[in-house]
């Protein structure tokens, strides 16, 4: 791991990085395929849109309670999400095509982390927001419980900013395990930019994870109560 940091250039200052335009499909998708569900269906709401830098790459970092919550994060900042995805499903009809021009990269299965840090960073030196689930995976009560400093370290070795979001309610409305969707308030928390850490010492990534924490921690306490379905 320590080869490989330091035998990568460094990445160009945020503000020089173009960022890509969203493409036709995401926009396709984004507004006629998830407006209606997350805005009608799930009755989805989003506060902070203003803190979304819509320029420059960016390191998205939220918790993660169901596989609702990539297009909804794509869809909620009004800027396209890249996503690893497992490379299997790129060779889906349609799903591929979709999913990748919606920004999702493939990495194989079983590939290190080492590998898919690598592929991270080349998406934030193209300019790209990437997205990464602070758990690493789903949670069944979609809080933050074991988080990792992943996103951190992304943020400082492409010198990038990070954006803390919190998605309420998706772990309810199609969590682990769960076989058709409940039709319960899916609310989506924007928090400000934070600088990318000071450096990639483990001390300066776990500050910066810490305070990555805190809209999820403080929306999951204070989620929208849904009526039975």
């Amino acid at each position: 791991m320590r080869r490989l940091l330091r035998g990568r250039r460094p990445a160009d200052p945020p503000a020089l990085i173009r960022t890509p335009r969203p493409s036709l499909t995401y926009r396709i998708v984004s507004y006629l395929l998830v407006f209606p569900i997350y805005r009608l269906l799930f009755r989805g709401r989003t506060a902070g849109n203003g803190n979304v830098p819509m320029e420059g790459a960016l390191v998205v970092v939220a918790n993660h309670g169901s596989h609702l919550d990539p297009p909804l994060l794509g869809h909620a900042l009004g800027r396209p999400v890249a996503f690893m995805a497992k490379a299997e499903l790129f060779k889906v009809p349609l799903l591929g095509p979709i999913i990748r021009a919606c920004g999702a990269y493939p990495v194989a299965r079983g590939a290190s982390d080492r590998e898919a840090i690598r592929t991270a960073t080349d998406r934030l030196e193209q300019g790209w927001a990437t997205g990464v689930f602070i758990d690493g995976t789903r949670q069944a009560d979609g809080r933050v419980n074991d988080p990792q400093a992943g996103a951190a370290l992304l943020a400082a070795r492409a010198g990038v900013p990070l954006l803390p979001v919190a998605i309420i309610n998706s772990h309810r409305a199609l969590g682990t395990g769960s076989r058709q969707a409940r039709l319960v308030p899916v609310h989506i928390r924007i928090g400000t930019p934070i600088p990318p850490p000071a450096s990639r010492k483990r001390a300066d990534l776990d500050a910066a994870t810490a305070a990555c924490q805190t809209p999820a921690r403080h929306s999951t306490a204070n989620r929208p109560r849904a009526k039975a379905i």
